[in-house]
């Protein structure tokens, strides 16, 4: 007979019960990013890098910038440490996921409505795959896709590539394959897409939650 192990939920830290009439620029959102060992993080490949900062009134919160490695238990591939200059000395002495994990939901501090990154859905499986090897599940991690919110305002637009957007939306770029560079260079393009959406009637968090790929 087999027997499961309950998952215990593992809190997201994110504001509650924000009225939905709230203006975009009263809030606060963590915007975050990750690098693995791979793509195929729902099976063998892990966290190496995680990087976060916060937005706050439509203005990136540079000093509150968060970064750590990750040890993910695993040799890392020979592409990836050319990719993103992490080495596996660096991460073999490095804190385990659900350490790093813990930084990240501490930093949202039930002040932030919500977790912001570029093609999220990668970054929130990575990390959901972390929490499942240790018997955990995130609990109502409410995200926004900076790719939603180009798709709301250019619709016509085909590319994926975060350096090309930022360049495109005239916004800061900063060191590409860095969890902590691409955290802030979403950031920054994140804050410029905001305040170009209220320019087409997205004003509140009402609006915000209506672009495709918000998820509840």
């Amino acid at each position: 007979m087999f027997s499961f192990a309950k998952k215990h939920y593992f809190p997201s830290n994110l504001a509650e019960n924000i009225p939905l009439s709230t203006p975009v620029d009263k809030l606060e959102f963590t915007v975050f990013d990750t690098e693995t060992t791979g793509f195929n993080v729902a099976r063998d490949d892990r966290l190496i890098e995680l990087g976060a900062v916060k937005v706050k009134n439509l203005q990136v919160i540079d000093n509150s910038a968060y970064q750590t490695y990750i040890n993910p238990n695993r040799q890392i591939p020979r592409e990836i440490t050319e990719l993103t200059g992490i080495t596996q000395q660096q991460t073999d002495e490095a804190p385990q996921a659900l350490e790093a994990i813990t930084k990240l939901t501490n930093m949202a501090n039930h002040t932030s409505v919500c977790y912001v990154g570029h093609y999220v859905a990668f970054d929130m499986q990575a990390i959901q795959a972390e929490l499942k090897r240790n018997n955990l599940k995130w609990k109502n991690p409410k995200s926004i896709d900076t790719l939603d919110l180009i798709g709301y305002i250019a619709p016509s637009y085909d590319m994926r590539d975060l350096e090309k957007y930022a360049r495109d939306f005239g916004t800061r770029i900063y060191q590409r394959h860095s969890a902590l560079g691409d955290a802030l260079t979403t950031a920054y393009l994140f804050t410029e897409l905001l305040q170009l959406s209220q320019d087409r009637s997205l004003k509140t968090w009402g609006d915000l939650l209506k672009i495709k790929g918000s998820q509840n």
